[in-house]
């Protein structure tokens, strides 16, 4: 009976509780919503404390901590703001009363859940969450070993604070004693943080114009509409899908279903020309201006068609950023850093109205600090390391600042790319996707749209395509799906291939003649399900 937000409100306090890696009530979100007129994009991004210093990830000597070690410190938590988004949001579009969609979590958290493969496989690789005493007594045996597989798993205390949350609504969070937990936990060392409780009081999530731009297809003219900044999600998978318009093609996209080694390479080309622009111009619009004062600059047709003129057919050995709105450069460029983690939930309920909502805490168990009112009660949340996506080094060799440097109240860089698309010219919704997955998520939902909008694929065809990724680095292929022909055919032309694994969690719904359709990625648990 309720709506596709209740519905994914439901979700997101589930996942908290059986995906604790992925996301939770201690992290931020993204939220795209179509109500069947208009798109509205709901910020729940984690922000830095007041108390952040841009130099607050350097050592002693001036130099960036080692990444692993800014994640595992107070100073890596952002004050988190899924719920109260996921409140706003509720506000405008549920249908549900807020108190009824915390319902299935506290059950599942009271009565318990089986700890899953994954779950499993990914608490025992951890080196440090048994180092936190509430997370080891929670997660592992008396042994340090992680339950398992088929364990059942309570949570007394999330479900404590859900309750808490389900009568009080977000207030429960950002003030009182679940507030004081969080701070508690972000004040020990090592490295202790400077979040306080007018910080989490303060917390205000934001209603931002979607961006939407036109894309065409197989002769159809498709209206793709995704998260704008402080996501770079959507832009670099516009910038991605304008430059492949233009750059010239050697021979036939698809080799025997797959993608091709020419059009994996023009691709790959595309990807890091926009990862450039990404790391020069990409952060928080409260706090950097869009080049030539609208995002959109980045986009523009004539600036996508010059820079595609630098796809050749070698490799790049650098990819210079560009001049969108021939804007002067203001800033340096942000150095390649590691990112991690996330869901993606997509939901379209009866009446058409849909939600793409991605949601995390960052890389795998956040920064492995757990949050308890009560220490007698087993269990709690996990807190983010929302942080490390701003850049560690705040200011090049030269002085001049990263755009995405730490500043107090500012929301890091994401790439996060919920996604909604339309028919351009009836407006009518054909599709939600996004996926988790640190910086590749853009290529992951790119794959997507590429798959169903120029490769006629269902959504679930378009999914289980192999992976492909380029971040500025090298080329990053999904080891055992790509034949030898493929990756000599691309060491030919230059790139430097990596494989490895690329394990993307797609979410995603499509309009079809006979009904909605969705696809779930066999390569994580889940399905795709409904009514």
């Amino acid at each position: 009976g309720g709506s596709a937000l209740d519905a994914a409100i439901a979700v997101q306090m589930v996942l908290g509780l059986v995906e604790p890696q992925s996301s939770g009530i201690g992290g931020g979100a993204f939220l795209m919503h179509f109500d069947g007129q208009r798109v509205q994009a709901f910020d729940g991004r984690e922000t830095a404390p007041a108390g952040a210093s841009s130099d607050q990830f350097l050592n002693a000597d001036g130099k960036p901590l080692p990444f692993e070690e800014a994640v595992l410190s107070g100073r890596s938590v952002g004050v988190p703001g899924a719920v109260r988004m996921l409140e706003a949001a509720h506000r405008q579009h549920g249908t549900l009363t807020w108190a009824q969609l915390f319902e299935p979590a506290i059950a599942l958290a009271e009565q318990g859940f089986k700890v899953s493969p994954r779950l499993h496989t990914l608490l025992q690789a951890d080196a440090h969450l048994r180092k936190d005493p509430l997370a080891a007594r929670f997660f592992y045996s008396p042994q340090g070993q992680a339950w398992p597989v088929g364990h059942v798993l309570r949570n007394p205390e999330y479900a404590h604070v859900l309750r808490r949350i389900a009568f009080e609504g977000s207030r429960a969070l950002h003030e009182g004693p679940v507030a004081e937990a969080i701070v508690a936990r972000t004040a020990q060392p090592p490295r202790p943080g400077s979040l306080n409780l007018q910080d989490l009081k303060n917390y205000q999530a934001r209603e931002r114009e979607a961006l939407c731009f036109v894309h065409t297809a197989r002769a159809r003219a498709y209206r793709l509409c995704g998260f704008p900044p402080p996501s770079s999600g959507i832009l670099a998978i516009g910038q991605v899908l304008g430059m492949l318009e233009h750059a010239t093609a050697q021979g036939p996209e698809l080799d025997k279903g797959l993608p091709s080694a020419d059009w994996l390479h023009r691709y790959l080309e595309a990807s890091r020309l926009a990862f450039a622009d990404r790391a020069l111009y990409l952060a928080d619009p409260d706090f950097v201006p869009a080049p030539g004062g609208d995002w959109r600059s980045l986009l523009a047709p004539t600036y996508l068609q010059t820079r595609s003129q630098l796809i050749g057919t070698q490799a790049m050995r650098l990819a210079p950023a560009g001049l969108p709105a021939g804007q002067p450069r203001a800033w340096a460029p942000m150095p390649a850093q590691t990112e991690y983690g996330t869901s993606h939930i997509s939901v379209v309920d009866a009446l058409g109205r849909a939600v793409a909502m991605t949601t995390t805490i960052e890389a795998g168990f956040g920064s492995r600090r757990m949050v308890s009112t009560d220490a007698s009660r087993p269990g709690g949340f996990l807190l983010n390391n929302q942080l490390t996506d701003f850049s560690l080094q705040p200011t090049d060799a030269q002085g001049r600042p990263v755009a995405n440097r730490v500043e107090p109240g500012k929301r890091p860089r994401s790439s996060m790319s919920p996604t909604l698309v339309f028919d351009a010219g009836t407006g009518q919704l054909l599709m939600s996707a996004g996926s988790p997955g640190g910086a590749v998520i853009i290529h992951y939902t790119a794959k997507v749209l590429v798959g169903t909008l120029h490769w006629g694929l269902n959504v679930q065809q378009a999914v289980n395509l192999p992976n492909f990724a380029h971040l500025g680095g090298p080329a990053l292929l999904e080891a055992q799906r790509w034949p030898d022909h493929t990756v000599q055919a691309l060491q030919a032309r230059g790139h430097e291939v990596r494989v490895g694994d690329m394990t993307s969690g797609l979410q995603a719904i499509e309009r079809t003649p006979s009904g909605w359709f969705g696809a779930a990625d066999p390569r994580r648990e889940g399905i795709a399900a409904g009514d």
